[in-house]
């Protein structure tokens, strides 16, 4: 007799994300153009820097647990918790030491990349979200006070919330974050938001689903953060599918947020990478909530090829990727007015500006070393495009956009010295 209990758990087990398992490799990503010369070192600035291989990233999920607290797995299935706890990265092996890493980080040797590993996760609270009068745990205060000492104690005094797109593990989603961390000098402090992916691109309609079920679960997240820490700014990095998640969950905090409260709300930068949400939708949540954070910036490839093929599923032209003929003529005129007035900033990326990217890109904000330094620059600066060296342009239609300068590495290099020169005078 076939036992359907012991069945359904085998299934499960296959379907979840384990802290260690099968997954693609990520490898220590290219080192930000910023960095390159090693004339400007981050790490330098940083007056805690612990120089080992090891980097630590926070993480909140409202993926389902599956095992002991002690040995903590997280299955596909969206729940009704946001857990929230510590991941613990090495960089290379145990064998590899900081000077090598610091080498790596600050040079364009591009060969020899080490992997991330993630050695363990740590889930330190449990915060309940399907009922919003249920009283916040006492556990969140522990982690709200590490958080809290850590800012106090970093040069960088936000917080960077990165959403990771489609088809992505929960070791996949972290190490990007890590590397983002890492590349900061580890002077930022970065939360991870691991929304529960089926880690399939065949599967790509589940993640979809998904998505639109964890909006709500980040928006608790990003109003926590609010309330429970002493971040400056709260940034949030949205990459491909994770705008999906970003962009309501924005639009539900734009909504239910009115007067004064919506000027306490201390959203930084907002950066869509290659995001994969409908054009139409993009702009239709955009209105609800522009006026909250700095700005918002939103990355646009024409010839993005992942975004094409998110067209053919969805019907509709991606953000990162829009057509025209998805906005209509009221909503056309909002986001170009919104271009130039409204602090909706739009980068332009393709073969023919950013040298050496390839013309279908879309994991260029991690993968292209322009890219990465811009995103780094701006949320650690809050730069407006021009101060950050990128050139202003206009389509035939009135939108402003901006691109990378054939001159970029030097020209932001050059910014920065300029900038470390006055502020010592």
């Amino acid at each position: 007799m076939i036992n359907y209990r012991s069945l359904l758990y085998v299934i499960i087990g296959l379907l979840t994300v384990a802290a260690v398992g099968c997954h693609k490799t990520v490898y220590l990503m290219p080192t930000p153009a910023l960095m390159t010369t090693g004339e400007l070192n981050p790490f330098s600035v940083n007056p805690n820097l612990q120089e080992s291989n090891r980097v630590e990233v926070i993480f909140a999920t409202n993926r389902t647990p599956m095992g002991d607290s002690d040995n903590r797995n997280y299955t596909i299935f969206p729940g009704n918790e946001l857990r929230l706890g510590i991941a613990h990265f090495t960089i290379g092996s145990k064998e590899t030491d900081w000077s090598q890493i610091f080498k790596l980080s600050t040079s364009d040797e591009n060969r020899d990349r080490p992997a991330l590993h993630l050695e363990d996760l740590q889930e330190l609270a449990v915060i309940p979200l399907d009922d919003e009068t249920a009283p916040i745990p006492k556990e969140i205060e522990p982690l709200a006070a590490a958080v809290n000492d850590t800012l106090a104690r970093s040069v960088d005094k936000d917080i960077m919330v990165y959403v990771h797109g489609a088809n992505s593990s929960i070791y996949r989603a972290m190490a990007q974050a890590a590397q983002y961390r890492h590349f900061t000098g580890r002077n930022s402090m970065v939360i991870a938001f691991l929304w529960p992916s089926a880690e399939n691109l065949l599967f790509y309609g589940t993640d979809v689903r998904h998505a639109q079920k964890s909006a709500p679960a980040f928006m608790h997240l990003i109003t926590l953060l609010n309330e429970y820490t002493t971040a400056e700014n709260i940034n949030i990095l949205a990459y491909s599918a994770g705008s999906q998640i970003v962009s309501p969950g924005l639009a539900i905090l734009g909504q239910d947020t009115k007067g004064e409260r919506r000027r306490e709300l201390r959203l930084g930068e907002v950066y869509f990478a290659g995001a994969d949400i409908g054009i139409d939708t993009f702009v239709e949540d955009l209105q609800t909530y522009l006026d909250i954070p700095r700005s918002v910036t939103l990355t646009i490839n024409l010839k993005d090829t992942v975004l094409a093929m998110a067209e053919w599923h969805h019907g509709v032209s991606r953000a990162g990727r829009p057509k025209a003929k998805d906005l209509s003529p009221e909503a056309a005129q909002w986001g170009r007015n919104a271009s130039v007035e409204s602090g909706l900033d739009i980068i332009g990326v393709d073969e023919k500006t950013v040298i050496g990217l390839s013309s279908g890109a879309h994991d260029f904000w991690y993968a292209h070393p322009w890219i990465s330094s811009d995103v780094l620059v701006q949320f650690i600066f809050h730069a407006d495009p021009l101060k950050r060296g990128l050139v202003e342009n206009y389509n035939e239609h009135g939108l402003r956009y901006w691109t990378f300068p054939p001159d970029y590495p030097d020209r932001i290099i050059g910014i920065i010295l300029e900038a470390k020169k006055e502020e010592a005078n």
